[in-house]
């Protein structure tokens, strides 16, 4: 196996000198080493300032540390979240030294290895003779590695690092500055070994930053590949007492073999899911210890701490269990961390299992070296602070102001506040300048084609002046800023209720409490240009918006935010959002939004093909996410909820953790939506928002496979409303998936065969073009429930076009079996039909036209003039695929091309391409109703979830491990879909009614029916019509599904839903029904005919 060996001493030497006959005055490394004795080095992160001229390390000296006056312990509550079997419950546990750590197994064949060292290395030469035996004995002896890295070692790799640390040795002792440092790396596929000096307790700003590295390339890498790594330092330095206050620390990085490599993610016997080489050197005491621990990290989605004193020494120990891969950058995060209290380590331990679990263990102890001025509170009282820290930690390990953390100069809550305030500024900095407003000023934003224009131009209008990376200066050259900040986020949000234990209580923030006007004074004060005071007068900004926070929540997975969206300028805004939560983690950052209390919508995962494409994204996603919730506001007409919608975008390093990134964010939510019920777990928090909360969410982009585990999870965390928290779940879990019961497209199917209805056309002779093929859920079902003629299907793989017709049959096959038309048999095409795939190229089509490049072909094929489409059916594709720029191939001499478009996509078409095309005389209807009955089948999931107590839910809503479902799932199911096509038919109609009454837009009118009904939705439901009981229940018994009735009961559902739920079906059902049957815009007397018709029918 190919292995490399790197000497790093060019950047010790100093001028080049004779490399001399060197013999050893002295013992340079002392006594044989203890392996307890073990001082921490660290290598984290790298200065902000450049490395000196000559070359030299640079290392954070004691007497340039910055430690500030005042500096207090975190805030930050504790928890010790292991239920001990022994002990006192008390978080600590008194280990006997002789059962602490690990017994190598004896290499029989190390005397023998031993000798072959010693021959290559005298036939070698590099080594005087007389000096071999030394080295060879300070090697296999006092550098206390074990037996382990011998029986794995090649006698030529053993052979290279002696002779590479002699050299080191001989070039150390040569330098001018008298600088005693050694570094040797060796790296390859299976292990690999660092060994540095430095000195213990004291953070690296420059050097080889080994455990940067070994956690890049091993233990975070995303291989398939999982590493061990075992640490340790010597007890003496090179100069063997003398000035130099740096030793010798090793890494050692082993691959893991397992015994069984894939367990059950729930098995927790160590025999099962431990590393060989592990289980043969771990203590007793060890393997009882871990066992423990990683039978409580596997219910929980967070980290697990455990601390121990050792009987006899110093030293204390914390053992840390957790998820691999959900905090990359935590080994050596935990160094910056437990170097901050003037605390060091003698050795660390990085273990994996196969069950997915990494427990990382330290034992420390206070760092003797340091400079008498620095003072730090006792190790018990360390050890204290920083187990409550390393919840904080584990949710953003490596954060952006890290190295103002390293340096002393803010401490880990400080850094963590700004790294969450630069992703904050980095969305909300006003960019757009006096000429947006000047566009507003001049467009109406009420008309839906300006809404669009200006949304398109907002987004063109946003400069590079605030790139991230100039936020993120600005703010890391303002550390004594962010500490005042800081300190008054803390002092509103970090509060102690039942459940704290009084020794919990740290100190005040370090910097006084100011107020906001004295934070403004001392901004202008402080900082150097207008852009500056911009960036930080954001963090007022924040500040002020925060209504709850899970900061302070002693265990957490992720940091979320609830925010008063109120601080959104209502130019770039104008639809004001009820509710904003922001989520940050170390994978992702993500929004969720809400315009109205009951809401719902889909959380998507936005992923980036490279970090281009992730600078887009991240300046793009909150408007994206805005305008996704407010077209699903639109979209939700019919229904009680309003509309929301949830981003998550993957940071460009980890767009392999989906799952992660978005467990994270919904255990995040659930820390502000869910009351604290174990104290010391989930304290209280503050609450300036100071009600209840209830988020429906639902699948979207990359979340479909996700939604089971969010509803399994809210159930397990105790949240009451678990059964509605997530719709599209799986039918076993109560689900109705709207891929299997076509309930998208049955509404989409209601508007197409409403055309044809209405023009009294012939399904079987309209041909056909469909974006979105048989492999998608939309796709799938138009082609099952479709009786046209499709001449041709657009979907990722490519494009399938046949003028006499698509093999209906083989189509049927296709999407029932879920496939691209990659897998359509082109025997049953005609002569002149075709199927062109996107990594095809310089393809001849029947017709002669060579089709150059099969991507771009199958991009713009819905832009092209076939002659052979009468009615386009988009059931996927990017947004935007038809706009302004590119609809005038779609209309050719003032005629468009295509007869008919209904929208199934969202957002395939702008507002603006939609008007002309209609202009042209297409009939076109859009996304926000044609698609309308993924979001009603969803509601009314959402209700039987409400309606039915746990027992009935799971009797009747929950489809067994057979597979069967029951009657009343089947028979729910179905009115759902009666549903369905009733609002959809009704909308159908109103929007006809009204375009052949008043010529405006079909697209126009669409806009028009949403906001009228959405702005009577609210007005009823403010008014004192709901305290009419005749009423109220009239409108409900109309309202409710009469299956759901007649099996629980009026009276019951009204007990169990929430009331504020109800409201919202009183209101939402009211207003449609009233809209449909009068317009947007009906009489003064039209509400009063429609009331009276109805209280009339209550009275008989």
């Amino acid at each position: 196996m190919a292995k490399t060996l790197t000497l790093n001493n060019a950047d010790i030497m100093g001028p080049a000198v004779p490399f001399p006959e060197y013999h050893e005055p002295f013992d340079l490394f002392g006594p044989t080493l203890e392996f307890p004795q073990y001082h921490e080095p660290l290598d984290v992160m790298t200065s902000l300032s450049p490395s000196p001229a000559n070359g030299a390390p640079v290392n954070k000296l004691v007497e340039q540390v910055i430690r500030t006056p005042g500096r207090r312990p975190s805030p930050q509550p504790t928890h010790f979240s292991v239920p001990y079997k022994n002990g006192n419950g008390n978080g600590h546990r008194v280990l006997r030294s002789a059962t602490v750590g690990y017994i190598a197994p004896e290499f029989k064949g190390k005397n023998e290895q031993i000798v072959h060292v010693k021959e290559n290395i005298l036939a070698g030469g590099w080594i005087p003779a007389s000096l071999v035996d030394d080295q060879i004995t300070w090697f296999y002896d006092d550098l206390g590695i074990d037996d382990v890295y011998f029986q794995t070692e090649s006698v030529d790799a053993i052979v290279s690092n002696i002779t590479s640390l002699y050299a080191a040795k001989v070039a150390a002792f040569a330098r001018e500055d008298k600088k005693h440092e050694v570094r040797l790396d060796m790296e390859a596929t299976d292990h690999a070994i660092y060994i540095d000096t430095s000195e213990p307790g004291i953070t690296r700003m420059g050097g080889p930053r080994y455990e940067h590295r070994l956690e890049t390339k091993y233990l975070d890498s995303g291989s398939s590949n999982t590493y061990r790594v075992e640490t340790f330092r010597s007890s003496s330095n090179l100069a063997n007492g003398g000035p130099s206050k740096s030793t010798m620390r090793c890494y050692f990085v082993y691959q893991c073999q397992f015994v069984d490599p894939n367990p059950s993610p729930l098995e927790t016997r160590m025999e099962v899911i431990g590393d060989q080489t592990f289980l043969a050197k771990a203590t007793k005491n060890t393997m009882q210890i871990y066992q423990e621990i990683i039978e409580v990290a596997v219910k929980r989605t967070g980290p697990v701490i455990e601390v121990f004193d050792i009987e006899g020494s110093k030293e204390m120990r914390i053992v840390i269990a957790f998820r691999r891969r959900t905090a990359s950058g935590m080994f050596s995060a935990l160094s910056d961390l437990y170097h901050s209290y003037g605390v060091t380590s003698t050795r660390k331990y990085v273990e994996q299992f196969s069950n997915g679990i990494t427990v990382i263990c330290l034992y420390l102890k206070p760092a003797t070296n340091l400079d008498s001025n620095l003072t730090f509170p006792p190790l018990s009282q360390s050890i204290h602070q920083i187990t409550k820290e390393i919840s904080l930690l584990y949710c953003i390990p490596q954060n952006k102001f890290q190295a103002l953390f390293a340096s002393g100069r803010l401490c880990l809550q400080e850094t963590i506040y700004g790294h969450c305030l630069w992703v904050f500024v980095h969305h909300f900095l006003n960019r757009l300048g006096s000429e947006y407003s000047s566009l507003v000023s001049a467009l109406d934003p009420a008309n839906s084609l300006h809404a669009e224009i200006l949304s398109n131009i907002k987004r063109r209008l946003r400069t590079e002046t605030f790139t991230a990376d100039y936020i993120a200066e600005i703010i890391n050259g303002q550390p004594e800023l962010v500490r005042s900040l800081y300190a008054s986020f803390a002092d509103t949000h970090l509060a102690f209720g039942p459940g704290y234990e009084d020794d919990f209580v740290p100190s005040n923030p370090s910097a006084a409490v100011l107020t906001d006007d004295e934070l403004k004074d001392l901004i202008s004060k402080t900082v150097n240009n207008e852009h500056e005071e911009m960036v930080m007068s954001a963090f007022l900004i924040f500040n002020k918006a925060l209504l709850k926070t899970n900061f302070y929540t002693p265990t957490k997975i992720a940091l979320s935010f609830r925010l008063n969206p109120s601080f959104l300028p209502s130019l770039e805004y104008p639809q004001p959002l009820y509710g904003m939560f922001l989520v940050i983690s170390s994978e992702s950052r993500g929004f969720h939004l809400r315009f109205r209390d009951i809401s719902r919508g889909g959380i998507r995962i936005v992923k980036s093909r490279n970090r281009e494409a992730y600078s887009i994204n991240a300046r793009s996603m909150f408007d994206e996410n805005y305008g996704l919730a407010n077209t699903q506001q639109r979209k939700n007409k019919d229904i009680p909820e309003g509309g929301s919608k949830g981003v998550i975008l993957l940071d460009p390093g980890h767009q392999d953790k989906a799952a992660v990134a978005f467990e994270k964010y919904i255990d995040s939510i659930m820390d502000l939506l869910l009351p604290p019920a174990s104290p010391g777990i989930k304290n209280p928090i503050v609450d300036l928002y100071g009600k209840e909360e209830i988020l429906f969410m639902g699948p979207d982009e990359n979340t479909a496979e996700l939604v089971d585990w969010a509803t399994g999870h809210a159930r397990k965390r105790g949240a009451p409303w678990w059964k509605s928290f997530f719709t599209g779940k799986s039918p076993k879990l109560g689900g109705i998936p709207h891929d299997t019961y076509g309930m998208t497209t049955l509404s989409v199917r209601e508007y197409v065969t409403g055309i044809y209805r209405k023009l009294g056309l012939d399904p079987s002779t309209i041909r056909k073009m469909q974006t979105g093929g048989p492999d998608g859920d939309l796709g799938s079902n138009e082609i099952l429930r479709s009786n046209e003629k499709y001449t041709s299907i657009v979907d990722g793989s490519g494009v399938l076009v046949d003028p006499n017709g698509l093999d209906h049959p083989e189509l049927i096959r296709l999407a029932k079996k879920r496939v691209m038309i990659s897998e359509f048999d082109i025997t049953k095409l005609s002569p002149d039909g075709y199927r062109i795939l996107v990594d095809e190229s310089n393809v001849k089509l029947p017709n002669g036209e060579v089709v150059t490049n099969g991507t771009v072909f199958r991009n713009t094929f819905h832009l092209r003039e076939t002659g052979l489409t009468d009615i386009f059916v988009p059931c996927g594709g990017r947004p935007e695929s038809i706009d302004l720029s590119s609809v005038h191939k779609l209309i050719k001499k003032g005629k468009s091309i295509i007869p008919y478009i209904v929208e199934g996509a969202n957002l395939f078409i702008t507002q603006d391409a939609k008007l002309r095309l209609e202009h042209a005389g297409c009939i076109l209807y859009k996304d926000a109703s044609a698609n309308k009955g993924g979001v009603t089948s969803s509601s009314l999931e959402v209700l039987a979830s409400l309606s039915f107590d746990d027992k009935g839910f799971e009797e009747n809503m929950c489809v067994g491990s057979d597979g069967e479902a029951p009657e009343f799932y089947k028979a729910y199911v179905k009115g759902v879909q009666e549903i369905i096509q009733l609002n959809a038919r009704l909308e159908f109609e109103a929007i006809w009614r009204e375009h052949k009454e008043t010529k405006v837009r079909r697209s126009t009118l669409s806009d028009t029916l949403s906001i009228a009904i959405t702005k009577l939705d609210e007005e009823l439901q403010k008014t004192d019509l709901w305290e009419d009981e005749k009423l109220k229940r009239s409108v409900l018994q109309d309202a409710l599904p009469k299956l759901l009735q007649d099996k629980i009961g009026l009276d019951l559902i009204i007990e169990r839903v929430p009331n504020n739920y109800l409201r919202a079906i009183f209101g939402s059902y009211l207003a449609s029904r009233f809209v449909y049957e009068f317009g947007s815009k009906p009489s003064q007397f039209a509400f009063f005919d429609f009331m009276s018709k109805r209280m009339a029918t209550i009275q008989k």
